[in-house]
């Protein structure tokens, strides 16, 4: 049974949400705070009484966007302590995802929140606990899947779906992360650029600067201007770096 700590400056918002923690049966507590200050306090009381103790929380569901002390600033002051409880954030903004998981975040839940999405972030995050007594081999076990080489997960509105790789233009490396570029839209995934590189050259991506991978199939021109190379994939132009120009025009001309 987890322990919670929800903290949110908007009432209603912290209302609701203790709301669906409480209707969850894994939860086994789950207080309120309505900010960051009032929840590290809440947090160093709980280190003090131990993780057995009576104020002992595992983890945190924290809205980022707070007056003062942000949900950010505490999840960085969280990463400083010895035993941290696990952190969810919980926020109407989409583009702190890169900034959460870089703070270790077990995962990012979008607003309004859905009790399905919510849910799967508190499997998340029970799957991580362990109690200190429990043994071993009583550990919970996750399986482990191969990776399907025709498709590669993402989250889209709180829900898991499977984006073809054909489907796939262009990767923008974001630091850890990578941003894939379909014809529809975007998706971040917890994947390295490098990675990707290796896993899909076979199947016609290529490099063609340290922050992007193009499909070779949706270039649509390849441009030179002053001595600078470029491609057309869908209406964006891409910079190609010297690195990568000549590999670029060999397999683009072998492909023809």
């Amino acid at each position: 049974m987890l322990r919670a700590l929800a903290v949110d400056d908007e009432r209603p918002s912290l209302e609701e949400l203790l709301y669906l923690l409480n209707a969850d049966p894994r939860i086994g507590s789950a207080a309120g705070a309505g900010d960051a200050t009032e929840a590290l306090r809440r947090i160093n009381r709980a280190l003090e009484s131990g993780p057995d103790g009576p104020e002992a929380i595992d983890v945190v569901f924290l809205d980022i966007n707070m007056p003062g002390l942000d949900g950010l600033d505490l999840a960085r002051l969280l990463t400083g302590f010895a035993k941290p409880p696990l952190v969810v954030f919980v926020t109407a903004h989409e583009d702190f995802a890169v900034q959460a998981f870089d703070l270790k975040a077990v995962d990012y839940v979008l607003k309004p929140v859905r009790k399905e999405r919510l849910a799967e972030a508190v499997r998340r995050a029970a799957e991580l606990v362990r109690r200190p007594a429990e043994p071993d081999d009583q550990a919970p076990r996750i399986p482990v899947h191969e990776p399907d080489p025709d498709h590669i997960p993402v989250e889209l509105g709180g829900v898991t779906r499977f984006v073809s790789v054909e489907d796939i233009t262009h990767v923008e490396a974001q630091g850890d992360y990578a941003r894939l570029h379909t014809t529809k839209g975007s998706h971040l995934v917890r994947i390295p650029l490098s990675t990707l590189e290796e896993r899909w050259r076979s199947r016609g991506f290529v490099r063609i600067h340290r922050r992007h991978l193009v499909a070779l199939h949706h270039i649509g021109e390849l441009r030179l201007d002053a001595g600078t190379v470029s491609v057309l994939v869908g209406a964006e132009e891409l910079q190609v770096s010297r690195r990568h120009a000549r590999e670029l025009r060999d397999l683009l001309m072998r492909r023809t």
